[in-house]
């Protein structure tokens, strides 16, 4: 094999030649007169001691001025090399048999001087900034490697100089044509890269792969499936640039857990990008438990565990890993497990308490760190303490909660002024303690700044506005935010839309606006069923089993009987059977007269869902007209109704009612000024919605 040896003659003097076939040349007399721009005479002293021709020697010089940073002079050296005349003379010998331990000689020798010298010049062109023409060189050395070894690279050569020229040349190709801006080009590479039996070894192939992953990830252009004529039977045929992408890492993720490859950790970074569009994050937590214990750091694996299982909803064993990680022989100050911890805790009413606690310790944590950290954190301490307001039992207490709630979102906004999910979070905190001006104008603060691309940033306006009772104000919003949203967008707009004309007693314009709902449902059932299911559909852009149920109660205040079951009928084929269902059924015969079969349902929406609100209220009103005795069974209903929703008028006046029926004046006339006060500022839809 040829090459530059150095030996050291007694710690003396350090001598540098160069070696091939038995011979050596000193490098220092072939660079002299190099630099002395005698290179036929340099070529003719390597010819001369290392018994090479003439294309042998210009590879040499080629190399040894690519080795000293003269990448033009040796890319003019390169430029004469006949690559056809090697490849034949490699043919000739492709089949003789090769000792690892001695290497390559004679025709392999000369041959793989000239492939490795197209290499450098494909190397010196990249350096040059010919990118294209740097391609179309590397591409030479492959093209010339397939013509040589068309059954594939004989595992002889695996420990040569050969191969590793090879090696190099396959994984840089793809990077070239990418560079080039010849994009299907370097798919068709990466692809024969990982196809074609080139010999590679385990690390070379894992970063072809992760390579051509981030390709499909980030390239911004859509792959054409491989072709049908590469494909094994049996094997699996990815359909678009995300499922390549996802099974190309997945295969790396398995070498590194039978520790066939070098460990990356970028891979799981994009691995948990790719999962997470497509909402497979038990797959990514899978990946990563599979991992050789030590690689990943156990409270790294912890929290990238807690994110994949908070992703699905699986709050308490999200939680769960946090607490491991941040328990006191851990990482108890880490400021990251910390605020994920406080993030899922701010989702969960159940778990509101909590996360205010790790809010707590994450503000403190932050504070010597930078503002924009501790903005987050405040935030997140806003939204629990927000979270936590909505199930307080005692009004002191919420109050308390609510003024906390404001107070850190307040001060995370001074961290953070430009944040529109900040102005956003702050102006339904506002809104849900009928704070409406402040709402109002924070609502349109955030349609500025997210130029009304947000749909909830119209939904927002549209709710404030109608808790003004400036009804034919929030359906113009409506509308303009309808004009400003994709189709398949606009379901939740029509349904606030039928609500609103609901409200303004055009029940007609309403109906109609609900078929218009539904025809649109139809349509995405129909656009997405090859790739959704009806539940993610509905999850997605609007939920058709609440559309039924608007119809239902719509046809049920018209006294339209047999229009209002036929509606319920649908929506008991998509939930057979639902709290919400039974509690419409309940309306329909209490409008009816029919008082004991409406209580008798209203019990029964109550066993399916003991916390169902609207079902309490109408026990409770049905009760207090009961006589003295079931005063305090329709008290005891609605104090826990408005213990669940504090700001349920309805829950108030009937409260007020008992009151009065009990002799309490003075608690009845206090129910009765909070369901005033609530009529005149209660949304056409909750604004816990939105959320």
């Amino acid at each position: 094999m040829s090459g530059e040896s150095s030996s050291n003659q007694g710690g003396e003097t350090e001598e540098r030649k160069i070696c091939a076939n038995g011979g050596s040349v000193q490098t220092e007399t072939v660079e002299a007169k190099l630099d002395a721009g005698n290179i036929d005479e340099a070529e003719s002293a390597l010819r001369e001691g290392l018994s090479l021709n003439s294309e042998e020697a210009r590879a040499l010089l080629g190399r040894l001025e690519y080795q000293r940073g003269n990448v033009e002079a040796a890319l003019g050296v390169f430029e004469g090399i006949d690559l056809e005349d090697a490849i034949q003379r490699l043919q000739s010998c492709s089949t003789e048999k090769i000792h690892k331990k001695s290497g390559l000689s004679g025709p392999h020798l000369g041959a793989n001087l000239v492939l490795e010298a197209i290499y450098l010049k494909t190397k010196s062109l990249q350096k040059l900034n010919r990118i294209k023409d740097a391609a179309e060189e590397c591409k030479r050395v492959l093209d010339a490697v397939e013509k040589i070894f068309p059954q594939g690279i004989p595992e002889a050569f695996v420990d040569t100089k050969l191969q590793e020229t090879i090696s190099r040349a396959v994984e840089l190709l793809p990077q070239l044509w990418a560079e080039a801006g010849s994009y299907h080009e370097a798919i068709a590479s990466y692809r024969r890269a990982l196809l074609t039996h080139w010999n590679l070894d385990n690390d070379s192939c894992a970063r072809i792969q992760t390579n051509f992953a981030v390709f499909l990830l980030y390239g911004g252009i859509e792959a054409v499936s491989p072709s049908t004529a590469t494909q094994v039977d049996g094997t699996y045929n990815p359909k678009s640039n995300i499922e390549e992408a996802i099974l190309l890492l997945m295969i790396c993720m398995r070498k590194f857990s039978l520790g066939k490859a070098k460990w990356d950790p970028a891979v799981v970074e994009h691995l948990t990008f790719a999962l997470s569009l497509c909402n497979q994050t038990p797959i990514l937590a899978k990946q990563m438990e599979e991992v050789i214990p030590g690689v990943i750091h156990r409270v790294d694996l912890w929290k990238n565990l807690a994110l994949c299982f908070s992703a699905i909803g699986h709050r308490k064993t999200a939680l769960d890993l946090l607490k491991k990680a941040l328990h006191k022989h851990e990482k108890p100050d880490d400021i990251t497990s910390l605020l994920l911890a406080a993030k899922i805790c701010s989702e969960d009413s159940s778990f509101a308490a909590e996360g205010i606690e790790y809010a707590h310790r994450a503000v403190s944590c932050s504070k010597n760190g930078n503002e924009h950290l501790q903005g987050v954190c405040l935030r997140v301490l806003g939204l629990c303490y927000g979270k936590q307001a909505s199930i307080s039992a005692s009004d002191y207490e919420r109050s308390r909660l609510q003024s906390e709630a404001l107070k850190s979102l307040d001060e995370a906004i001074t961290f953070d002024p430009e944040n529109s999910d900040l102005v956003f979070e702050l102006g339904i905190q506002y809104a849900m303690q009928r704070n409406l001006n402040n709402a109002l104008r924070l609502a349109k603060q955030y349609i500025d700044a997210t130029g009304g691309s947000m749909l909830r940033g119209w939904r927002l306006l549209a709710l404030i506005l109608s808790a003004q009772q400036r009804f034919q104000e929030a359906e113009v919003v409506t509308d303009a935010a309808l004009d400003e949203t994709a189709k398949w967008d606009q379901g939740p707009l029509l349904r606030l839309k039928a609500k609103l004309r609901i409200a303004q007693s055009r029940h007609l314009d309403a109906i109609e606006t609900y078929r218009h709902l539904l025809a649109l449902i139809q349509a995405q059932k129909k656009s997405y069923a090859p790739l959704h299911s009806t539940h993610q559909i509905e999850d997605d852009r609007v939920n058709e089993y609440e559309v039924w149920q608007g119809l239902a109660n719509l046809y049920s205040s018209l006294s339209r009987w047999k229009d209002a079951e036929i509606c319920l009928g649908k929506a008991r084929a998509i939930i057979e059977c639902s709290s919400e269902t039974l509690h419409t059924e309940g309306t329909i015969y209490q409008r009816r007269g029919e008082i004991d079969e409406a209580l008798a349902t209203y019990v029964n929406s109550l066993l399916i869902e003991a916390t169902y609100v609207p079902s309490k209220i109408c026990v409770g009103a049905i009760m207090s007209n009961r006589g003295l005795a079931m005063l305090p069974v329709a008290r005891t209903l609605l104090s826990d109704a408005l213990r669940l929703e504090p700001t349920n008028r309805m829950a108030w006046l009937h409260l007020g009612f008992v009151h009065k029926l009990d002799g309490r004046l003075s608690d009845a006339i206090d129910s009765f000024q909070a369901a005033s006060m609530l009529e005149e500022s209660d949304p056409i839809e909750s604004f816990n919605s939105i959320l």
